[in-house]
């Protein structure tokens, strides 16, 4: 666990109405409302993950259809809202309905076409602990689709290059023998945000979700791990953009926004989670704030510890 303050700003500006001079704004109330009050074209990248029956319990349980049917007002003005070089990370996972998968991503894409976005890649963030499964394979990934409004849109790929494998490589032969031939800042991370063994430090590199044990757990069924946003918020915008979640909960996707000096907007009607968000960002600020970094290893057991033993009723299936 670590504790990390570090911000353009010595103190926060939380405001409950949108405020151009704030630094985090959080409206109350339904979406379909509050993104109303957000200036058009103000926003550089809309990112979240949206609720839906999923198997969570603050989540009622909507037919699929009706479902997106009555998401259509809010996406028309999350477009409304998004800057021309502003990107909309979209991300879901599966709905399940009596043992049969729906991948939501697939559902969503033609949504999201039809009000004029443009598909740049459809990430595959893969983790290794998720819900157990009897009658099928175990679920151990999400899908985030990252949409831009036009073809002229802010990316910072080397604000999120990953060690290369081989950093030392040179080209072979060819008027570049002897030459480096990766980027010296490291490489693409590429679509599928997983497991990658980091040369410079033992262990794997990933983005876990968030888990019981995860330092950033809060009461939220569902929640969004900082670093996952942390990297689209670093990728997609620059020093002092405006980054909005309309379904903001207690305020992850705000916290890497403020953690990497952009300014947050979040939409969220429990007051409990409202109230979680608050002090989540007054902990950032003082140096309080749970936080598991971007780019942590993920601890390897090394199989000697007691919980990797086999139990003994266990034994028998593997005599």
């Amino acid at each position: 666990m670590k504790h990390f303050c570090k911000s353009l700003w010595p103190t926060p500006h939380i405001a409950d109405d949108f405020d151009d001079s704030a630094t985090v704004v959080i409206l109350s109330g339904d979406s379909r409302q509050t993104l109303s009050t957000i200036p058009t074209g103000s926003v550089k990248l809309i990112i979240t993950s949206p609720p839906y029956n999923l198997g969570k319990v603050y989540e009622k349980a909507t037919a699929l259809d009706k479902y997106l049917t009555e998401l259509k007002p809010i996406l028309d003005e999350l477009i409304r809202v998004l800057s021309p070089e502003g990107s909309l990370c979209w991300q879901v996972g599966n709905y399940v309905e009596k043992g049969e998968i729906f991948p939501l991503d697939i559902y969503y894409y033609p949504v999201f076409k039809t009000l004029g976005l443009k598909l740049r890649n459809r990430i595959i963030w893969h983790f290794a602990h998720g819900l157990h499964a009897s009658k099928r394979f175990s679920g151990r990934y999400e899908v985030m689709l990252w949409f831009t409004k036009t073809d002229t849109y802010t990316f910072n790929l080397d604000n999120v290059r990953i060690p290369s494998k081989y950093p030392g490589k040179t080209h072979f032969k060819g008027d570049k023998y002897g030459q480096p031939s990766g980027n010296p800042l490291g490489k693409n991370p590429s679509d599928i945000w997983e497991f990658i063994q980091c040369e410079w430090e033992e262990g794997l590199w990933n983005i876990p979700n968030v888990k019981a044990n995860h330092p950033e757990k809060t009461i939220h069924p569902c929640q969004f791990p900082i670093e996952l946003v942390e990297r689209c918020v670093l990728a997609l915008t620059n020093e002092g953009d405006w980054v909005l979640d309309p379904f903001s909960g207690v305020g992850s996707a705000l916290l890497a926004a403020q953690r990497r000096d952009r300014r947050a907007i979040g939409c969220e009607q429990d007051r409990d989670y409202i109230a979680i968000a608050k002090q989540r960002v007054e902990d950032f600020y003082s140096g309080r704030l749970p936080y598991r970094p971007l780019g942590k290893p993920v601890h390897q057991p090394t199989g000697r510890e007691k919980v990797s033993q086999i139990p003994k009723a266990w034994r028998k299936n593997w005599e």
